[in-house]
């Protein structure tokens, strides 16, 4: 089992048709749903990946 890694969500969570991100959280739907069976590795990577992605 994963080890506790906060997730990004901010509780705004709109899925914006062009982009595929969420409006809050800016990440994909794929990572929403694998968020909580994701290693801490993976986690870290996308929340660095995350201040480089756009919603729009």
């Amino acid at each position: 089992m994963a080890e506790p890694l906060d997730t990004p969500c901010i509780g705004l969570c709109r899925i914006n048709p062009r982009s595929g991100l969420c409006m809050g959280c800016l990440r994909t739907l794929d990572e929403i749903a694998r968020w909580r069976d994701m290693d801490p590795q993976e986690r870290r990577r996308i929340l660095r990946e995350l201040t480089y992605r756009d919603p729009t």
